[in-house]
């Protein structure tokens, strides 16, 4: 079998014009290289150049030899290129699962820094519901989830990756609008908009139930967006996330903390039967910068 770092050499030698331009332009020494040229012509079995005068003109063979050398190297070439759009734009789609809260803006930011890296680059954006995509991560029919906590599903990796303090939206003019801090017993008596059954909503019913109050829920909205829309009608009051909910300044409403606390998290899910793609780890990189921008702006 030839040695590819001769015949590397010899093609060195082609472009160069001679061997000596050859070992300069490669930083090694002349001898190394008229050493190997002589061995790869003993094992080719004719002479590959003419010497002389510092130069190394290809003899008949050797220019025989050389277009078949480039025949090959063309195809590596190829071979090199497919290998640079694996890696940067990856087998396919990059297919991303993520609950409505981090859609509109913080998704959104880090797919626009991942395209300006990686031109060309395709990424698929799906919200389904969070159990969905625990399922999609599993199956494979996604490359990476957010979405709300689920303990114990086998085949996925689960990392904490966002914890907010949930916020109650009010109508401005609304009487507790002027309060700091809005507790579960200031609630009573008003009509509440329910988020979708699920965890967070699971978590605002004990609230609820701690403080000895039964709440009045005339209304249900699964996202945040149309939760503040029913508030900006004046027909109820929910508990939200604050991240979309703060993208909303066109609506008549105000944000108020709870007292006390509700945590939110938001949880990335990697499958653990197999390894993400490059270009996948880059967007959680670059997702990772945008929540700490996130996180340093509340």
């Amino acid at each position: 079998m030839l040695n590819p770092a001769a015949i590397d050499l010899f093609r060195a030698v082609l472009r160069h014009g001679g061997m000596t331009r050859a070992a300069a332009a490669l930083g090694i020494g002349q001898p190394h290289v008229s050493r190997a040229i002589a061995r790869l012509e003993a094992e080719l079995g004719f002479p590959l150049f003419v010497r002389g005068h510092g130069s190394a003109r290809p003899t008949r063979e050797g220019a025989a030899f050389a277009r078949e050398v480039e025949r090959t190297y063309v195809g590596l070439d190829h071979l090199a290129d497919a290998a640079r759009q694996i890696r940067e734009l990856g087998t396919g789609p990059l297919r991303v699962a993520c609950q409505p809260s981090l859609a509109a803006r913080v998704l959104p930011r880090a797919i626009r820094r991942l395209v300006a890296e990686h031109p060309g680059a395709q990424v698929e954006l799906h919200i389904p519901g969070p159990d969905t995509i625990w399922s999609w991560v599993v199956s494979g029919q996604c490359d990476f989830g957010l979405t709300r906590p689920r303990p114990g599903v086998p085949g996925v990796a689960a990392e904490l990756f966002l914890t907010v303090d949930a916020v109650c939206a009010l109508p401005r003019g609304h009487r507790l609008a002027g309060q700091r801090t809005i507790g579960f017993a200031d609630l009573a008596g008003e009509p509440m908009i329910a988020g979708a059954a699920g965890a967070f909503q699971d978590a605002v019913e004990a609230r609820f139930r701690a403080a000895g109050v039964v709440p009045y829920v005339p209304f249900l909205a699964q996202y945040t967006v149309a939760r503040c829309g029913l508030v900006s009608e004046g027909l109820g009051l929910p508990i939200v996330d604050p991240v979309p909910a703060r993208e909303l300044t066109g609506l008549p409403i105000v944000l108020r903390p709870l007292a006390p606390r509700l945590p939110i998290e938001t949880w990335l899910l990697r499958p653990t039967e197999r390894p993400l793609e490059q270009r996948a780890e880059r967007l959680i990189a670059l997702l990772q910068h945008e929540r700490d921008a996130l996180v340093s702006c509340r």
